[in-house]
């Protein structure tokens, strides 16, 4: 009998999600997305400013993976046949802005955090006597931390405020001292619970990451990642549902119904299995009648909303040797990241073209700082930028401002535990699989892992069906 498939989230791990299926399900099976938004991607989007080609979303992912292989990201870029339109950052270095001045970022750190904080020079320095040796385990057994609590134990606060703070907060709009170890930072999360220094951990995390000589860090698809998106929606065969948001899902004696559309005009759709890839609190809601316990796990996640501001300055303009900066908390600003768009990425640069400068703005627990209109946030930013490096830049040409509220989840110390439970309570409703940020890691190559391990999940339950 045909098999109908639901997946409610049409982002990357979504569609991540729907391919896996089209490839490796039987071919009469019908796949659904449903996107309540009216666009496919979720925070991966495309945009344009003074005729170049500008993210409103993610950037770039990872090329490897820990162990060597190419990340998930990568391989689900040649399946989707854009293995050739792979194009990689410029090799120029960033910076953290400190104090009124731009220190280049340390070489040597794990997100930050350093393998021989002696070697930090003028960016930051331990405290006296930092990290001994205590006979044990830095952490006990599946125990988890928050990453700033961990550093500012062994290496002192300055490290933690001006290195960790803003490398973690570039990734996940977070702060060290609320943000899981084990989540945000496993390879060190595992030294942890066999090495008895922090820099003891560190190297030994490094030395477990296998790095290819040759191969880039970074990657992103020429073109934009709209191509990423289009080209998965295509390959996955779907049928795409966009607008009619999916409020409740309910268990049948043959699968799954969702109650479909505004609460005055209902519509429902029964499906064998679903593949529920949407943030976690309109997941927690739509799973509240399956199990109550899984969806307080889920709904317990926390988010933080940012925005993006992006600058076309005059050709010419100049800038600093750098690809970007970072900025710690400490420093007051609305700006906590500034990419140096047309050097960073040398291939979307023309020589009587703009300078594309785009900043990322806000963080968590600072929410209020972005209730201003986009006028507000844009002069605010720009000023900044111009403090920040150092001197006043020109009125740009044009301008943008990309919110993205409740973006970014923050994962708290047992973020990893919370997600195991909820899983596992809903063990017992076979058929339905989890994917997406919320769960499994920010990024494109955890999503589209995240997405495709769902996928898998469902597949071998129709399977045993």
């Amino acid at each position: 009998m045909r098999k109908r498939v639901a997946i409610v989230g049409g982002g990357i791990a979504g569609l991540a999600a729907a391919v896996r299926l089209r490839d490796r399900a039987p071919a009469d099976t019908e796949i659904i997305v449903y996107e309540q938004s009216g666009r496919l991607g979720g925070k991966l989007r495309t945009g344009e400013l003074a005729g170049i080609t500008v993210e409103r979303g993610a950037e770039s992912f990872l090329m490897g993976a820990p162990g060597g292989e190419e990340s998930a990201a990568v391989r689900f870029a040649r399946r989707l046949g854009l293995g050739d339109s792979l194009v990689h950052p410029a090799p120029v270095p960033a910076a953290l802005a400190i104090g009124g001045r731009l220190e280049k970022v340390p070489a040597g750190t794990l997100m930050g955090v350093p393998g021989d904080p002696g070697l930090l020079g003028t960016v930051a320095r331990p405290v006296a006597g930092a990290d001994p040796d205590d006979g044990r385990p830095l952490l006990g057994e599946d125990e988890d931390v928050a990453v700033g609590a961990l550093v500012r134990a062994r290496y002192g606060d300055e490290i933690a405020d001006r290195l960790v703070d803003p490398m973690l907060g570039g990734v996940y709009a977070g702060r060290a001292d609320q943000l899981s170890l084990a989540t945000t930072m496993p390879a060190l999360a595992r030294t942890a619970r066999a090495e008895h220094t922090l820099a003891a951990a560190v190297r030994a995390a490094q030395a477990a990451s296998v790095r290819v000589p040759g191969r880039p860090i970074f990657a992103a698809v020429d073109g934009g990642m709209g191509r990423l998106i289009g080209a998965a929606a295509a390959a996955s065969g779907a049928r795409i549902s966009l607008g009619l948001p999916v409020r409740e899902l309910t268990r049948t004696a043959h699968g799954w119904r969702l109650l479909l559309g505004p609460v005055p005009e209902p519509q429902t759709d029964d499906v064998d299995a679903v593949v529920l890839a949407v943030p976690a609190r309109p997941a927690a809601r739509m799973i509240a009648g399956v199990d109550l316990s899984a969806a307080a796990e889920i709904e317990a996640l926390d988010y933080a909303s940012v925005a993006l501001a992006a600058f076309a300055l005059p050709p010419g303009t100049p800038l600093p040797e750098l690809s970007g900066f970072l900025v710690p908390p400490t420093e007051g600003t609305l700006v906590k990241a500034a990419t140096f768009f047309t050097r960073k990425w040398a291939h979307l640069a023309r020589e009587d073209g703009p300078v594309i400068v785009r900043a990322s703005l806000g963080r968590a627990g600072e929410e209020e700082t972005l209730q201003h209109d986009d006028a507000v946030l844009t002069a605010t930013a720009h000023a900044e930028l111009g403090r920040l490096i150092g001197g006043e830049l020109p009125p740009p040409v044009a301008s943008w401002v990309q919110r993205w509220g409740g973006g970014l989840p923050q994962y708290a110390p047992g973020h990893l535990d919370r997600v195991a439970l909820a899983r596992a309570a809903l063990g017992d409703r076979p058929g339905l699989a989890l994917a997406g940020a919320a769960y499994d890691g920010v990024g494109i190559p955890a999503c589209v892992a995240s997405g495709e391990t769902a996928a898998d999940d469902v597949l071998k339950y129709l399977e045993e069906r």
